[in-house]
């Protein structure tokens, strides 16, 4: 059970948070039943996920070929910005592009990596010139368009 005091979660609330990243479309009575509990007890758990920010979001993944975004590019930037004010900066301007799917801060040779979904090469070609005129201070931006998905999940392995 739930320890509430420590933070912990058992292995039910588990069992919920692995089908949930599976599948959200069930009905609740099909998912307590997956998850040996009865709806009511099953729906209040749910709900507390949700509370505590152990769930934070439902969605529907989209298949990018199916929409004409086929095309992953991931792009290292490296900078001689490291204040604040230039990462809040930055930050408007990832948040600003709709083809920017995750950016992440990194540790290592580059300061940045983002992962980019285009239509095609063109199409990457103008969000490259747009990114690289509208950020000062980038020093190298290096693309490498993937080949093949070979794996790809927003499960966490609970």
């Amino acid at each position: 059970m739930f320890n509430e005091e420590a933070g912990l979660m058992d292995k039910i609330d588990r069992n919920i948070l692995r089908e949930l990243q599976e599948d959200t479309t069930p009905s609740l009575a099909e998912l307590a039943e997956k998850v040996s509990l009865s709806p009511t007890p099953c729906w209040k758990r749910i709900k507390r996920l949700e509370a505590e920010g152990y769930i934070t979001r439902r969605f529907a993944l989209v298949n990018p070929e199916k929409v004409g975004l086929g095309v992953s590019v991931f792009v290292h930037i490296k900078t001689r910005h490291h204040n604040s004010e230039w990462l809040a900066s930055f930050g408007k301007v990832v948040a600003s592009y709709p083809e920017i799917a995750e950016c992440y801060r990194m540790s290592g040779e580059y300061d940045y990596l983002l992962r980019v979904v285009v239509k095609d090469i063109q199409s990457f070609d103008r969000f490259y010139k747009e990114l690289v005129n509208t950020v000062e201070g980038l020093t190298d931006v290096t693309s490498s368009f993937a080949m093949e998905q070979m794996k790809y999940t927003t499960a966490l392995p609970l």
